[in-house]
């Protein structure tokens, strides 16, 4: 006898999909007690639930089944009375009576109504008890979001011609960026092997190996401090790719996230737009933008280069922001803390103007600006009666990053509210900032990263205006990933590992398990990862990717399901050799 996904040797149906059409029918339906009520002296009205929903059972009132018990229940499918329809739900046309009841494990109180909204249980409750936890019809939803998305991405790969390996979980200490986490060898006391950050080298080894597209969904461990967005072990789609250019490695990874999110919303998302990380940061003073709403910065330098205005006068950059219609709830209070927060973050002030009625501007500052800087400010930034007008002067990136921050605070709705919108971000800078210690150039993304070509000429000269082919992956304010085209040719390498002080001895003792197979003959190639928790969350509703994760850790790295980390026995650490010292007084 072939088994429908509805039908097993326990049930016939599932709860939540018994409908109008089974009625008259015989069916078996088994799951958790959701509620039970009183009808009399006789009947009882019990919800019985499992993953699919809810299905109201009538049975006598003598059997003993209480909230989360689990039973099988075998009844007739009937209409409900007039009158008792519940429209709230899928089921709600229909009841099962002439009910037998056989109780399949009996259950101890909840700690927490199953029922009750997430908001209302202390999380450490809910990881606590995370197998009751899931039992909420919205962890059932968001695991089942997760696993439409793992789904739809592998099928996306795997008809561009992807080919799914999996790398190895035990690696080598590398230099990428994150605290690792280590793992001590028994057979070898002292050595330790590192938890994989990503699949970074062994992916771009493949495809020296010429598997040509490469791609998993790989889990990854960091020992960063913990977050809305972040864990210490996340999954991410890894991707790689031969013989291809920017263009090419952008649509393939378009195209598995564009069909992870139809999958989810039943909605196309619209081809998914690029700008240049100059003018994300020129536009929206951040790196990973949000394109959602307005407020985007406006360049106002040419408009004071003749300003007698001293905090203006001299500035490498000016620039600005209109909030719009908000000026009235401003008042002193709420405007000195903004300028506050400005100068937290580095600058040097924070000029704020509102826009009267009459539609001049009021500020201690307007007695300093001439008319026609009045006037020129208010056409750039478009400004109308009842705006608050917030400007910055100092370094480029100082104006773009103080900015950018207090229009996110200002504007930014929450990251799962509509609509989705996605942008590609390219040519990062190939290095920022500098070292304090050696005074060379920091990598922006990571050593292996391929310098834009049209570029080249000036990498010796002026490091820190080199592009690179990098590019990152938003959604909605939020990073979802980042890649690169990657270095294949030596000589390309040498430069850039001498642009970071890396000799070619240290760069052999670093990365020499790594560099030595591309002598091998490496073709060009280049790649892209994004966190799966981070586009799921967003897909399903969550500000926080601990609620689209089964077993997650709390903001502190802890387990309170299972009291991870704990401490390993002496004997244990003696096999390891590995002494563990008091703690400090």
């Amino acid at each position: 006898m072939t088994i429908s996904k509805r039908q097993t040797s326990m049930r016939t149906h599932m709860c939540g999909e018994i409908g109008t059409s089974d009625i008259g029918q015989t069916v078996t339906v088994c799951g958790w007690v959701a509620k039970r009520r009183e009808h009399g002296d006789k009947l009882a009205f019990v919800d019985l639930r499992d993953y699919s929903g809810i299905v109201q059972c009538v049975i006598d009132n003598a059997v003993d089944v209480r909230s989360e018990y689990v039973v099988k229940i075998t009844g007739v499918v009937r209409p409900r009375p007039e009158g008792t329809v519940n429209v709230n739900l899928s089921t709600g046309e229909v009841e099962i009576g002439e009910c037998v009841v056989e109780v399949l494990r009996s259950a101890e109180p909840p700690p927490f109504p199953v029922d009750a909204r997430a908001d209302d249980v202390d999380e450490n409750v809910r990881l606590q008890y995370r197998y009751i936890d899931i039992r909420r019809e919205r962890m059932q939803k968001n695991l089942r979001t997760r696993a439409k998305v793992n789904s739809a991405v592998r099928t996306a790969m795997e008809s561009q011609g992807f080919v799914e390996v999996e790398t190895p979980m035990l690696v080598p200490s590398t230099p990428e960026g994150a605290r690792e986490f280590l793992v001590p060898s028994r057979k070898e006391p002292g050595s330790f092997y590192a938890l994989p950050q990503s699949p970074q080298l062994f992916k771009q080894l493949l495809m020296v190996a010429g598997i040509d597209r490469y791609y998993q969904i790989a889990r990854c461990l960091r020992d960063e401090d913990l977050r809305a967005d972040r864990q210490y072990e996340f999954m991410q789609l890894d991707a790689e790719m031969s013989f291809v250019n920017q263009d090419d490695v952008l649509a393939a990874i378009s195209t598995a996230v564009i069909a992870a999110a139809e999958s989810v919303t039943g909605v196309k998302p619209d081809p998914i737009q690029q700008i240049t990380w100059r003018e994300a940061m020129e536009r929206f003073g951040v790196d990973k933008p949000d394109l959602r709403f307005g407020m985007e910065l406006t360049e106002l330098t040419s408009i004071f280069s003749s300003t007698e205005f001293k905090a203006f006068a001299g500035a490498e950059s000016i620039k600005g922001i209109r909030v719009e219609g908000k000026a009235e709830e401003f008042g002193r209070n709420k405007l000195d803390a903004l300028t506050d927060r400005a100068k937290k973050m580095g600058a040097k002030g924070l000029v704020w103007l509102k826009v009267a009625t009459d539609g001049t501007l009021e500020s201690p500052v307007v007695k300093f600006l001439s008319a026609d800087e009045q006037s020129q400010l208010i056409s750039s930034l478009q400004a109308k009666a009842g705006d608050l007008l917030l400007i910055v002067a100092d370094e480029w990136s100082m104006t773009c990053e103080v900015l950018g921050t207090l229009r996110n605070d200002l504007g930014r709705p929450p990251v799962h509210q509509g609509p989705y919108r996605y942008v590609w971000v390219t040519e990062f800078p190939l290095f920022v900032g500098v070292d304090k210690e050696t005074g060379q150039p920091k990598p922006g993304h990571h050593p292996f990263c391929q310098p834009h070509p049209d570029d080249l000429d000036k990498f010796e000269s002026d490091p820190m205006s080199v592009r690179s082919l990098a590019y990152d992956l938003v959604l909605n304010g939020w990073e979802l990933g980042s890649g690169s085209i990657r270095i294949h040719e030596p000589e390309m390498q040498r430069r850039v590992f001498t642009a970071l002080g890396i000799s070619e001895d240290e760069a052999n003792r670093k990365f020499g398990f790594f560099l030595k197979p591309f002598t091998y003959g490496a073709p060009p190639h280049g790649g892209f990862a994004f966190g799966l928790d981070r586009l799921v969350a967003i897909l399903a509703g969550e500000e926080n990717i601990r609620e689209v994760i089964a077993f997650p850790k709390t903001q502190s790295g802890q387990d309170p399901m299972t009291n991870a980390p704990t401490r390993a026995e002496n004997k244990q650490l003696d096999e390891l050799g590995i002494r563990v010292l008091p703690p400090k007084v």
